[in-house]
């Protein structure tokens, strides 16, 4: 049987692991899923006759190397910065490797050996990156097959609640690991280029500038700008394109609502807040304020944030019980950003019958011979449950998909990659489509950004 090994067994490896034991028997596969724990493993594997569970610890040598030798090709779903040692054993053994993440310095640097064993490190392949660059890239291709010129492309993405389950005044919960959350739009400004103009938004304005869009039917949603829009220019062959933006995509109001624990200085993760284990919720709001003798932390809030009593913004913050003087912190040597996520996760966590939301938009203007045009391209993906969530298919089917195809030779470029080519994303999308997870494509009158060409 051909061996496939998986390593970690968290939430987004569900519907990785079904898809290939559905298809362990027609395609000859073992699947072995390495987990610190081995519990958790075994859960997934489920008794199945063709999958097994070990426990592995990616920092044991020993263990790591031992369970890659005996694979054919190796998944790693560890977090982003646990790749490289995986990687660099695949090197060493000759084995193929895909990961869901975002390609490193690090592992950019094993390109020319891989190339050289032929091995195909297939990275960036979950939602975002993955069904991103591979859905964008099936119409940019299609334009540029048709003569088309790229103007402009934004693309969006957000893991949300489904609307049955969006019981908050913030129309959201915690869909995927909250620290990224809590810490998103920080490490330098946001930067994008708007018809010809490069702009930039620093941390601190960053959630006052969004854009807003009607996505297909399903209402309005609003989005931020991505840390950097301007490296996919050159990924995707876009090096001389006017308008390029990637955002994250919220629904209307969040962001405005976010903007305040940013002013407070809630969301900084660089120092730690004395005795945060015995602080209340109350307590951590208030030190941010000003001292007053006399007057209340909601009306220091209020005042210093200017927030109306009768602001819907206002309702969202009491829903958290930010103001809370009974619920403690209980956190030791905790940051603002520590403390603001365990008080968020008590609101924001989903419960068992929730369901989650991805969505993703893009939009390509382009110039042909007939004038400017304009594609919109969404897509809308609710999970099943708490077990096969929206986030776990989105991520994990890709992944699967695309280590079945190198095993059976359908993808054949080696070397350390994303999903832009053509044999890698054509088979993918369409079976995806299989799944529930295809995209609505219309066209729409071309807008951009500066229609009077005036200088933005």
């Amino acid at each position: 049987m051909r061996n496939i090994l998986i390593i970690g067994a968290g939430r987004s490896s569900s519907s990785l692991i079904k898809y290939l034991l559905d298809k362990s028997s027609s395609e000859n596969l073992h699947i072995t899923i390495g987990d610190l724990s081995v519990e958790n493993a075994e859960q997934k594997v489920n008794n199945h006759p063709n999958a097994s569970a070990i426990k592995l610890d990616v920092f044991n040598e020993a263990e790591r190397i031992e369970a890659i030798q005996k694979s054919d090709i190796v998944i790693s779903m560890l977090p982003a910065h646990l790749h490289i040692e995986v990687a660099k054993n695949c090197i060493e053994f000759n084995k193929h490797m895909v990961t869901a993440s975002y390609i490193s310095k690090e592992m950019k640097a094993l390109d020319d050996e891989a190339k050289q064993k032929g091995l195909i490190f297939m990275n960036e392949i979950g939602l975002d990156p993955g069904i991103d660059h591979m859905s964008a890239m099936d119409v940019i291709d299609r334009i540029r097959e048709e003569g088309g010129k790229m103007l402009l492309f934004e693309s969006f993405c957000g893991g949300l609640v489904a609307p049955e389950s969006d019981t908050n005044l913030w129309n959201y919960k915690f869909t995927w690991n909250p620290r990224n959350v809590v810490l998103a739009g920080q490490g330098g400004a946001s930067k994008f280029i708007q018809e010809g103009a490069y702009k930039y938004i620093p941390y601190h304005k960053l959630f006052r500038r969004t854009e807003f869009l009607t996505i297909n039917g399903s209402g309005q949603f609003e989005a931020y700008a991505n840390r950097d829009s301007l490296k996919y220019r050159s990924i995707y062959g876009l090096d001389d394109i006017p308008t390029m933006y990637r955002g994250t995509v919220r629904k209307v109001g969040y962001s405005r609502a976010w903007n305040v624990f940013v002013q407070l200085g809630m969301t900084d993760d660089s120092y730690t807040i004395e005795d945060s284990e015995n602080m209340s919720y109350r307590d951590f709001t208030n030190s941010f304020l000003a001292y007053s003798p006399s007057d209340s932390v909601e009306l220091k809030f209020r005042s210093y944030l200017k927030i109306d009593q009768d602001d819907i913004m206002w309702e969202k913050f009491v829903e958290l019980d930010i103001f809370n003087g009974n619920k403690k912190v209980e956190l030791k040597n905790a940051t603002p950003a520590q403390i603001l996520q365990k008080i968020l996760m008590d609101s924001w966590t989903l419960q068992p019958d929730d369901k989650d939301m991805i969505v993703m938009h893009h939009k390509f203007g382009y110039q042909d011979k007939d004038g400017k045009h304009q594609i919109e391209s969404s897509m809308i993906i609710k999970g099943d449950d708490q077990t096969y969530t929206a986030m776990a298919k989105t991520v994990g089917l890709p992944v699967a998909m695309a280590t079945l195809k190198i095993l059976n030779g359908d993808i054949t470029t080696p070397g350390v990659q994303l999903p832009i080519n053509k044999e890698v994303y054509e088979p993918i999308l369409k079976e995806l489509e299989d799944y529930g997870i295809n995209f609505v494509e219309k066209k729409v009158p071309y807008l951009g950004y500066n229609p009077e060409g005036v200088i933005g």
